[in-house]
């Protein structure tokens, strides 16, 4: 973990890409109580200046439980999260739900959003999203077997899948709004971008893209589009607006590849 830490980190902090850093607090400590170890790697993040958010403390699924343990599992993930922003004179503002679930009802929707609003806490969408996560378990388990070919593949597969999809969502976001919006990269803290976030990196800047904090994508007037999606998938913001009546959902978003998929052990998206 900290080898990938450093890594990872390093890589943000030379492309000078702004991050926010959504955190599981049930991961400092299996016992409940925070490992200094593991606070020290956690540290070691607002250390190189990136924003740290809230993802819960234990990734429960907002779909699967009652709210009032789901808002419980927020406030239990912010303890130490919120003491690391305080003392470089931050806030802890930013909240993700995990598996990007946000309610089955409009009524769990609003009451979730005043809970978090009370507690200080923007909602941060997503646009480019992606089954990277896939990816990076095929990469780790690759890994783990000592199976450095089938490794390679997977990496040398990886950057240009993400580029297939943001392309796909550069055309989502031109069919909804006539242009392309200011976009939101979901990834996770993982081996595989440890080793290939530079290249993502210089690939999007290949593309065009200067790299802007949250709040300055968010200033986009496109993120004021009514939102009324209720589904159980966790999908993008720009799929959210189209199924609210924006418009169109186009089709054929690229998919992962069969082999990753097999690598990681999962059947489908």
């Amino acid at each position: 973990m900290r080898e990938m830490t450093e890594k990872l980190v390093g890589a943000i902090v030379r492309a000078k890409v702004p991050v926010v850093a959504f955190v599981n607090e049930g991961k400092l400590g299996l016992s409940g109580s925070p490992d200094p170890e593991r606070v020290a790697l956690l540290e070691r993040w607002a250390a190189a200046g990136i924003e740290l958010g809230n993802h819960t403390r234990s990734h429960r699924d907002l779909h699967r439980i009652p709210l009032e343990e789901f808002e419980a599992d927020v406030a239990a993930g912010e303890e130490t999260t919120r003491s690391l922003m305080a003392a470089r004179g931050k806030t802890l503002r930013w909240f993700r739900h995990p598996f990007l679930h946000t309610g089955l009802t409009l009524e769990t929707r609003k009451s979730l959003e005043e809970f978090l609003s009370a507690r200080g806490y923007r909602i941060a969408p997503v646009t480019f999203d992606n089954s990277e996560w896939i990816f990076a378990s095929a990469y780790a388990k690759a890994l783990d077997r000592g199976d450095r070919a089938m490794a390679d593949k997977i990496a040398r597969a990886y950057v240009p899948y993400m580029e297939d999809k943001i392309a796909y969502f550069e055309k989502q976001s031109t069919a909804l709004f006539g242009r392309e919006i200011r976009q939101v990269l979901l990834v996770h803290a993982n081996a595989l971008n440890a080793d290939r976030f530079a290249e993502l990196a210089s690939r999007l800047r290949a593309r065009g893209y200067a790299f802007i904090t949250l709040d300055r994508a968010l200033e986009d007037p496109a993120y004021t589009t009514t939102d009324t999606f209720t589904g159980r998938g966790g999908i993008s913001w720009l799929h959210r607006w189209a199924l609210s009546g924006k418009g169109p959902v186009l089709p054929n978003e690229p998919a992962c590849p069969r082999f990753v998929l097999d690598a990681a052990g999962v059947q489908s998206e």
